[in-house]
């Protein structure tokens, strides 16, 4: 593996054999290297495959600002979203949250306790993101020996998430929005969700997918709506419960419900008020 760039005396951009450009990080494995030289892989404790050239000089910074210990253990929480979420590892995410546990352990040091407002929301709309970042959690409490609360588990979470959806302002405005929906749909039908069902967590994913369309401006439309009629006939409780969920999202999404998109909801209410 040959030297491409020096990051930091603790990580470098290298090349393997076949070309590829990986972030290698390893105590002192930058030290006294040049470009061209050679690197031992004993040397490498992680890497990740480089996706692109944007980061070079974000990716200076923070190896440089951020203890090696830290850029270590966000490698291996990537490591565990790869192996568990299929997430890609990228560059951003390894900034994002690298740059998340060195601040998360300086507030702890300092005594200054941020609570998430969204822990719920995560916990209930990104379960799997969610479970995976309290391991996370576990494993840097028990690395640092510190113990950062269960909020930072919910951050953590949402970086997971906007690492699959790209877009943490949109990550963070589907949790919102999906939680306004199921209001709508408790008191419009009178229900109480069992939040254990299959049914709920189907719903769940749906709106999940639902809500990060509306905010890409990605419209589910089909030219055949032969069903259509069917369906408002078959669920009028439903149908008429999705209308007012429209009417939400045109109001706060600025968008309109495609038949589409409407008529899914219809279903997937239809199965929430019949069980």
């Amino acid at each position: 593996m040959k030297v491409v760039k020096i990051l930091s005396n603790n990580a470098i951009i290298a090349a393997t054999e076949n070309g590829q450009e990986v972030v290698a990080i390893g105590r002192g494995v930058g030290f006294g290297k040049h470009s061209g030289d050679t690197v031992e892989p004993l040397n490498i404790e992680s890497q990740f495959i480089k996706k692109g050239n944007e980061l070079n000089d974000v990716l200076v910074q923070l190896t440089s600002a951020i203890p090696t210990e830290y850029l270590l253990l966000t490698q291996q929480i990537i490591q565990l979203a790869q192996e568990k979420l299929n997430i890609d590892a990228q560059e951003s995410l390894f900034f994002a949250l690298s740059d998340h546990i060195s601040f998360a352990v300086h507030r702890f040091n300092k005594g200054i306790e941020i609570k998430n407002l969204l822990l719920w929301d995560i916990k209930q709309f990104y379960a799997v993101e969610f479970s995976l970042a309290r391991e996370a959690l576990a494993l840097i409490n028990h690395k640092l020996a510190i113990t950062l609360p269960e909020d930072e588990a919910g951050f953590i979470a949402l970086h997971l998430a906007n690492a699959k959806n790209k877009d943490l302002s949109s990550t963070m405005q589907s949790a919102g929005m999906i939680k306004d929906i199921l209001n709508i749909i408790k008191y419009d039908l009178r229900i109480a969700f069992d939040e254990t069902s299959l049914d709920y967590q189907r719903l769940i994913t749906h709106l999940k997918f639902f809500t990060l369309r509306l905010f890409k401006r990605e419209n589910v439309d089909h030219e055949d709506k032969s069903i259509y009629d069917g369906i408002k006939e078959g669920m009028p409780k439903a149908y008429l419960c999705a209308l007012k969920i429209g009417d939400y999202v045109e109001k706060n999404a600025l968008s309109q419900l495609t038949a589409d998109e409407t008529l899914f909801l219809t279903i997937h209410i239809n199965r929430i008020k019949a069980g």
